[in-house]
């Protein structure tokens, strides 16, 4: 993977979105502030980034394991799609599937920062406050680094950490 670095100092230039593409796989921890009491939750994590048109769609699946009985956690699965256009500017792309998040729908967008692809999902709730969900995929030597954040109303709820391998392109 070539990276440029600018003249004048150690700060890399934005990969482009042909970086990120292909399937990775992987697993990783899901935390909130109850964690501490009642621990951590698993997670598998299925994330495939691939072109479409003139920009590119990202499937994620999460499947997560928590609860129930011991040695025998439940087990939910949830997959989300979005295809993702290029912008009027540069370096940003906005879903073909936001909506006007104040009457029900949901804004996201992404953008690359260095070698950091970032999805955002914003709804507005039934009682005005927003719901901020935040999807940093990092290219990294081994294959890819996760980072969820999901905020309401500036208050992080939770947050889950995870590691992929590329397994596909």
């Amino acid at each position: 993977m070539l990276v440029i670095f600018a003249a004048g100092g150690a700060q890399a230039a934005d990969l482009g979105i042909k970086a990120f593409f292909g399937k990775f796989q992987g697993g990783g921890v899901a935390e909130n502030e109850d964690s501490l009491y009642f621990g951590v939750t698993a997670r598998d994590f299925d994330v495939d980034i691939q072109p479409a048109d003139k920009g590119f769609s990202v499937t994620w699946t999460s499947v997560i394991r928590g609860g129930g009985v011991p040695g025998q956690p439940e087990t939910r699965r949830k997959t989300s799609m979005r295809t993702f256009s290029p912008s009027s500017r540069p370096g940003i792309w906005e879903a073909v599937e936001s909506k006007d998040p104040v009457n029900g729908g949901e804004l996201c967008w992404a953008r690359i920062t260095g070698n950091t692809l970032t999805v955002f999902l914003m709804v507005v709730r039934k009682d005005g406050a927003y719901e901020l969900q935040q999807y940093d995929r990092t290219i990294v030597p081994t294959g890819m680094e996760m980072v969820f954040t999901r905020l309401r109303d500036g208050d992080k709820v939770r947050s889950v950490k995870g590691r992929l391998v590329k397994v596909a392109r």
